[in-house]
């Protein structure tokens, strides 16, 4: 049986001391064919171990309704026949620039503030999660014959609040399922982070950038003994939509990793690999020093200026990363496995059938609920990603008067009487034109992502402070929602009202297309394009490849090898404000920063 330990000083494996060089990689970011290779990536880089969060939401978005809990252990698998070790780090909360940080919107919406808190209620149902997720994580255990070998408690709660009593009950609880190895936590190098986020008799890791020495001099304040670890060493950053793509110069990246590593510490490069947001599950920000401020969605991709990039590809920051890793190896690393292949012929997918969102909705959308007070939110009507349509008369006669939707989040397109009247958005919650009495006032909103980090984390969606004219709210809203996991359900899209492409561009709906994949099948990836289209979501094959927007910087949708077929392939297109040509490209692809300068990241 082996043993894995953490000593005054080193991690300890059957007592000798052993250095930790990992890489984190989320299974749920990676199509599953294509782990083996990413994991090989890893290897070759001169990394030992692998490191993984688990969203919640992903697994049990709607309550009691459990979806391929197993995908984490089949990682683990993957990992251990990859020859490397794991950490796992399975929240509840994971932060991760994932849609409301993986905690469900069932929980949030119901417990609110409470979330991370003692809150009996709140503890009741994530030890109902963890006693259904953490089975596959026990019996995959060093101490088993496994590859596990550290498992976290919670995450960076320091940056979020205090409540020690939870944190201790947390630990209690992962023993109590059975983790028998090492148990830690990560906040940042900040005193008060660290004094909210450590449990006495549990590892406590840093997460930083750069400035290792004097992260570790912050660590050592709390924690004066057990082996130093960098657990998120940011080597790269994600993009926001509408903002400059985010860049970390690799030259400075390899040396502030070599730094990390002239400590005697261990570390987790995060990411070493990042992947792709798909199917609508990217998060979202609050801008401001305390991250209250201005809302800023996360893009689809997660490539993070990784050294290996989306595509699976190696990058100079690889190739500089392994010439350092190379030092603290045990021995010559392996050889980098194939590069996967673009697509080598450009295709050009023509989008012959249509049908209007009015339709969508009605073949695939929520039943719509009865006349209410006030207009319910996402919470309330039980959506999670997707957007709902919101429908309210403004009685008359009266005079034009401005209308607004209160407390929008997130982006609303407006329609006065069937005419569109504008686009709201959390910024911009007024209509440019004043709407007269008797009219009908539809606002189809969409959520562009729950935010996943910092004290606005877990706020509701949809329109949450009403719908006012003038300063009168109007009462009497009817709401539907139409919800993406509706297009995952097998042969959901057939029932669709499908018709012919309308001759002029700027319709909204669900567009559909096909190909033939001769000469596709077994390539790496492919790249797809959408010019001239404005927002909204891109299926192949039932695969959703997540969101794209014309508010940039990402133009490219990342198709994974796996999911393209020998013969004919469909293409759907939800557009939601305007699309283009009746007609997207495939092609080879480039990650969103190839070519391109943008912020550097320190």
């Amino acid at each position: 049986m082996t043993d894995f330990t953490v000593g005054d000083d080193h991690f300890r494996l059957d007592g000798k001391p052993v250095r930790l060089l990992s890489g984190a990689l989320h299974y749920f970011r990676v199509h599953e064919e294509q782990w083996e290779h990413r994991l090989a990536m890893l290897a070759a880089m001169g990394l030992n171990c692998v490191e993984t969060y688990v969203p919640w939401n992903l697994h049990e978005e709607r309550e009691g309704v459990y979806r391929d809990v197993g995908a984490l252990g089949r990682f683990l698998d993957a990992v251990e026949r990859a020859g490397l070790w794991a950490v796992v780090r399975p929240g509840p909360y994971i932060c991760a620039e994932w849609e409301n940080g993986g905690l469900p919107v069932w929980v949030t919406g119901r417990f609110g503030r409470r979330v991370r808190t003692r809150d009996a209620g709140y503890r009741a149902v994530v030890e109902r999660w963890f006693r259904e997720l953490l089975p596959q994580v026990v019996r995959r255990q060093v101490d088993r014959g496994g590859p596990v070998i550290l498992v976290q408690a919670e995450n960076e709660y320091g940056s979020y609040g205090s409540d020690a009593v939870y944190l201790e009950w947390l630990a209690g609880l992962l023993r109590r399922c059975g983790v028998s190895v090492p148990l830690f936590t990560s906040d940042g190098p900040e005193d008060h982070m660290l004094t909210g986020g450590s449990v006495p008799g549990l590892l406590a890791t840093a997460n930083f950038g750069s400035g290792a020495r004097e992260g570790f001099e912050v660590l050592r304040r709390h924690q004066p003994k057990g082996p130093l670890m960098c657990m998120e060493f940011w080597c790269g950053w994600f993009d926001h939509w509408g903002a400059e793509p985010v860049v970390r110069d690799a030259v400075q990246a390899a040396e502030a990793l070599r730094e990390v590593l002239e400590c005697g510490a261990s570390v987790n490069i995060y990411m070493a690999h990042g992947g792709t947001n798909f199917a609508g599950w990217a998060g979202a920000n609050r801008g401001g020093p305390v991250q209250d401020g201005e809302f800023q969605p996360t893009v689809t991709s997660y490539d993070y200026d990784a050294p290996v990039d989306e595509y699976g590809r190696a990058t100079e920051k690889f190739h500089l990363f392994r010439k350092v890793l190379q030092e603290y190896a045990q021995g010559p690393l392996p050889a980098l496995p194939p590069e996967p292949a673009g697509l080598a012929v450009p295709v050009r997918v023509e989008l012959d059938g249509w049908a209007g969102l009015d339709g969508v909705l009605e073949a695939l959308g929520d039943p719509e609920g009865p006349e209410s007070g006030v207009a319910p939110t996402f919470e309330e009507l039980g959506v999670g990603r997707g957007l709902v349509r919101y429908r309210v008369a403004v009685p008359g006669p009266r005079i034009p008067y401005p209308l607004t939707a209160a407390g929008l989040r997130d982006r609303a397109v407006v329609y006065v009487d069937g005419v569109r009247a504008g686009v709201l958005t959390e910024e911009s919650v007024t209509l440019p034109e004043p709407v007269a009495g008797g009219a009908v006032v539809e606002l189809w909103v969409e959520s562009l992502g729950r935010v996943n980090y910092g004290p606005r984390l877990g706020e509701p969606k949809g329109i949450t402070g009403g719908v006012l004219h003038e300063r009168q709210y109007l009462h009497g809203v009817r709401a539907r929602g139409l919800r993406l996991d509706a297009f995952e359900e097998a042969g959901a899209v057939a029932g669709v009202p499908f018709g012919p492409v309308p001759v002029a561009s700027g319709e909204r709906g669900l567009f559909r297309g096909t190909f033939t994949g001769a000469g596709t099948v077994g390539v790496g990836h492919a790249g797809l394009r959408l010019p001239g289209w404005t927002r909204g979501f891109v299926w192949v094959n039932g695969f959703c490849l997540g969101r794209y927007w014309s508010a940039g910087p990402q133009e490219t949708l990342y198709v994974p090898g796996p999911v393209l077929r020998e013969g004919v392939n469909e293409v759907w297109v939800l557009e939601l404000e305007g699309a283009g040509g009746p007609s997207v490209e495939l092609g080879p692809g480039v990650p969103v920063r190839s070519g391109t300068p943008g912020v550097v990241q320190p």
